[in-house]
């Protein structure tokens, strides 16, 4: 038995990479025969529709002749039937088509084998199948239809928010949080005048821990809308049976913005903090603002209000670094350049 794992690059190639060995070793034990699995990292292409370009597909595949099966592990969110679809089988063409993002945002490596496994059942002949033992514990593949064709869908009521995370995790928000060095540039400076200025040191001692709190919610808010609408980042359907899926798209964008500029904030803070401790004297911070002595929370105070600050006056107008990053950071964005880059190879 000689199997192909195409894999789309990035996550999906680490995670193939990850159980490619222990995948050939169960087939082996399952089946009791010569097993072979190669693996490849390939950008899956999608047709303007948004559906699977099978001719990337068969001209990767063209390179393994002796291929028996193909497993295609890819990065695009895939949604029939309104659920999500985590496996789709296609007996005609031997490929089963496995979708990152619908295993969730921590998807094990036992549980991927498990879906693996399933597919490989799929694909094999009636009574050629291994022990039940590596089905899914969730979900159930779909009954036969004239064309062989099977699904395995995600559950009905968890498999939305794992999709949703799954997209989030698949955006790399902390990697993309780089991106907005600009940004953190612009926030820093204005952030940093909350050092030297005696009336920032006195309100943020003034407000309470629930109003800091929701002052600093804010900014991040304000500067997640401010880089969705500035960089075209929210999608709007563009016919009725896709509401739901460009729903799931947004969602995950909004999510991975948040998690982005709330690291960053988090950063800004930091930094502040650290500068604060150094420059303000604290028997002068105790005068400013009439108390016997300076403590901790007074300096986090400062930070988180100036943090604050700097992230709305200060990064309020700035972007990613590059078009390219743009282009990078949502799964909208990307099966956009899939879309290009299969209508012009």
């Amino acid at each position: 038995m000689h199997l192909l794992l195409i894999a789309d690059p990035g996550p999906p190639s680490r995670r193939v990479t990850s159980i490619k060995d222990r995948f050939e070793e169960l087939l082996r034990q399952s089946f009791d025969a010569d097993v072979h699995v190669d693996s490849v990292s390939e950008t899956i292409r999608v047709q303007a529709d948004h559906q699977l370009e099978m001719s990337t597909i068969d001209s990767v595949v063209s390179g393994y002749p002796s291929a028996d099966f193909v497993i295609m592990l890819t990065d695009i969110p895939r949604h029939t039937q309104d659920k999500p679809l985590i496996a789709e089988v296609l007996p005609d063409r031997r490929i089963a088509v496995v979708s990152n993002p619908t295993l969730g945002a921590v998807t094990s490596r036992r549980r991927l084998l498990r879906i693996f496994m399933s597919c490989a059942n799929q694909l094999l002949p009636d009574g050629h199948t291994a022990p039940q033992h590596s089905l899914p514990k969730r979900g159930q593949w779909s009954a036969r239809t004239d064309s062989g064709r099977r699904t395995l869908h995600a559950h009905s009521f968890t498999g939305g928010t794992r999709l949703v995370l799954g997209m989030t995790m698949a955006n790399e928000p902390l990697r993309m949080a780089r991106k907005l060095s600009r940004a953190l540039a612009a926030a820093s400076a204005t952030g940093a005048f909350g050092i030297f200025y005696s009336s920032i040191w006195q309100m943020s001692h003034h407000l309470s821990t629930a109003r800091l709190i929701s002052i600093g919610l804010i900014s991040i808010a304000v500067m997640v809308g401010w880089l969705l609408t500035v960089n075209g980042l929210w999608d709007r359907p563009s016919r009725k049976r896709l509401v739901q899926v460009v729903f799931y798209y947004n969602l995950s964008t909004v999510l991975t913005l948040v998690i982005c500029v709330g690291a960053l904030y988090i950063l800004l803070v930091a930094g502040i903090l650290v500068a604060s401790l150094i420059v303000i004297d604290p028997e002068f911070m105790a005068q400013i603002i009439h108390r016997p002595r300076a403590e901790f929370t007074n300096y986090l105070d400062i930070a988180w209000l100036s943090a604050a600050m700097g992230v709305v006056a200060g990064a309020l107008g700035s972007t990613f670094d590059s078009d390219v990053d743009v282009k990078n950071i949502t799964h909208a964005q990307r099966l956009r350049s899939r879309v290009y880059v299969a209508d012009n190879g």
